[in-house]
């Protein structure tokens, strides 16, 4: 979310379709706090799509010239009701309305899909996203911190599961699919904040959370207790050359407090260290104490974080 809006806007808001994708993704790269972090990601918008079709791209134009990006997101792992919004505006073109005209046509589409309640994500150093956001009567919902590990000078560390533990790739295993998914039904109910988001069926989780373009079944790491998955952990790549994302570690109930999720994390770390990797990035809820002090165990050190808003009409 990058705006500042505050007046009438004489932009046009129209929808857009992937012929035009490359002057959208313009857009949101202008508005990129950090240099590079959105450079290739036209492949990544596309996909995203592909798992969520009802996702929306408007384009705010000026004489021609496109100066705002807005992304409407239904069904992405999101509450009832609830759908994933995104308005951004180049620096130059900010507070003319053009922000408060690409939410207001979010907002209407949204209203005709059943999804009238509006989630945005903003940086939470970003205080002009942040007051743009609060003025449009978005309030507050949960905070997140972005975590790195600095993968340079540090040694492989060994995977040293615990006793009765076998931790093997995905790839080496793909028939591990359906055990990895009832993992992840017990998993993501537990995140703070994801309650009451509903579990894709098997077949939707498998498109929409492990066969993106940024996936690679070598990079899931599977806990077997023999012939049972007790848990994982999945990084997803960047566009960011030399960065990996983790995108989820979860274990089941039954096998928490023995130690899998970190060997599953040192299993991770070993792995990005092998490959060439020079930095792992995370994101924790500040309410997941857990997973957080999991991270800082193992070097992991805060950077940028987040903020999320809802806004229900």
């Amino acid at each position: 979310m990058s705006s500042s809006s505050s007046s009438s806007s004489t932009a046009s808001i129209r929808e857009i379709e992937e012929d035009e994708l490359a002057r959208w993704v313009a857009v949101v790269n202008a508005t990129e706090r950090e240099p590079g972090r959105a450079e290739g990601v036209i492949a990544d918008f596309l996909d995203w799509k592909r798992q969520a079709p009802l996702t929306v791209w408007l384009l705010g134009e000026e004489a021609g010239a496109a100066v705002g990006a807005g992304r409407l997101t239904p069904g992405w792992h999101s509450p009832p009701g609830v759908a994933r919004a995104d308005v951004r505006v180049v620096p130059a073109a900010r507070g003319r309305g053009i922000g408060s005209a690409l939410l207001d046509e979010l907002q209407r589409r949204a209203e005709v899909l059943g999804v009238p309640t509006l989630d945005v994500e903003v940086r939470d150093d970003d205080s002009g996203s942040l007051a743009w956001t609060e003025r449009h009567d978005f309030r507050e919902i949960g905070r997140s911190v972005r975590l790195a590990l600095d993968l340079t000078p540090i040694e492989e560390p060994a995977v040293d599961p615990p006793h009765g533990i076998e931790i093997v790739t995905w790839a080496e295993q793909p028939e591990l699919a359906r055990g990895i998914y009832d993992v992840a039904c017990e998993a993501y109910p537990d995140e703070p904040g994801s309650g009451d988001v509903a579990m894709e069926p098997f077949e939707g989780w498998l498109s929409q959370d492990m066969q993106g373009s940024g996936d690679r079944a070598d990079a899931v790491f599977v806990a077997l207790a023999g012939h049972e998955v007790a848990g994982y952990a999945k990084l997803a790549m960047s566009v960011r050359p030399g960065y990996a994302m983790h995108d989820m570690t979860g274990v089941k109930r039954s096998f928490r407090g023995r130690g899998i999720a970190s060997a599953l994390k040192r299993a991770e770390i070993a792995w990005a260290k092998r490959e060439g990797f020079h930095t792992l990035e995370t994101f924790n809820d500040e309410l997941n104490a857990p997973i957080r002090s999991l991270n800082e165990k193992h070097g992991y050190r805060p950077a940028t974080g987040s903020v999320t808003f809802r806004r229900t009409p």
